[in-house]
């Protein structure tokens, strides 16, 4: 059985498999070696995706992803008092939280590779110009997510893997180091380009990795096509898939 790696967050994670996206990119290089499970939900915030965490995740199950990636916040620093507070999670809930949900993928397996990613950062202007574009004169003359407080929500997430030994990854930092970060890597100030979408790739393959999860260590599941024998193709199966039906 292949192993699993679990995708899990909002809609940044959610669009991940679209054309570009870093989790196609995570199938693509895993093809063969795992199966790459999307488990993301437009607009959660890290409140919400507790209540989901006994159905993805049972504690009671016969097998268990081998890695999970927990990716959630850009709901979470949604401002109090504007347009998107519905979705507004407090800082120290929202760090709590993601402790909730560690803590029981640790209960389902003490040996699960967990990575935290922060939320990137926000393009305010971006932000209100795809508001403007949806709803014209209508639309909200504040933004209703900030940078500034993208990034204490990306700090949280890190000091929290600091002190559970996670490995993380912050991408609120990360992407600022390249000038121009605001277009090439957000497409509504928010939710990723194939650039940004390339970023998170290549820090979490790198992170994998190092956790020796790397797809090029990984076996495939079954043989080759190079090393099956036209004549005798059993033979291949045989030896690496012993239980294989002759």
């Amino acid at each position: 059985m292949r192993p699993q790696i679990i995708l899990f967050g909002d809609s940044i994670t959610e669009q991940s498999f679209r054309l570009g996206g870093w989790g196609a990119a995570i199938a693509d290089n895993y093809s063969r070696k795992a199966d790459i499970l999307n488990r993301g939900y437009g607009g959660y915030n890290t409140r919400w995706a507790l209540l989901l965490m006994h159905h993805l995740f049972p504690l009671q199950s016969i097998t268990y992803p081998a890695v999970t990636t927990i990716f959630f916040g850009a709901n979470d620093a949604a401002l109090s008092g504007r347009t998107s507070e519905r979705q507004h999670v407090p800082l120290e809930e929202y760090k709590e939280n993601l402790r909730k949900m560690v803590q029981h993928l640790k209960k389902c397996s003490p040996t699960m590779v967990l990575v935290l990613i922060t939320p990137p950062p926000v393009d305010e202007e971006g932000r209100l110009e795809y508001a403007r574009s949806l709803h014209g004169d209508k639309a909200m003359e504040l933004p209703e997510r900030t940078n500034e407080a993208a990034g204490e929500y990306a700090k949280q997430c890190v000091e929290l893997a600091r002190e559970l030994g996670l490995p993380s990854i912050n991408l609120w930092s990360i992407m600022q180091e390249t000038e121009g970060w605001q277009k090439k890597f957000l497409s509504d100030g928010l939710h990723l380009t194939p650039d940004g979408n390339a970023v998170v790739y290549d820090k979490l393959e790198k992170v994998l990795s190092e956790a020796w999860f790397s797809a090029a260590q990984l076996p495939s599941d079954v043989p080759h096509h190079s090393e099956i024998d036209g004549k005798n193709p059993e033979k291949a199966f045989i030896i690496q898939c012993p239980g294989v039906q002759q």
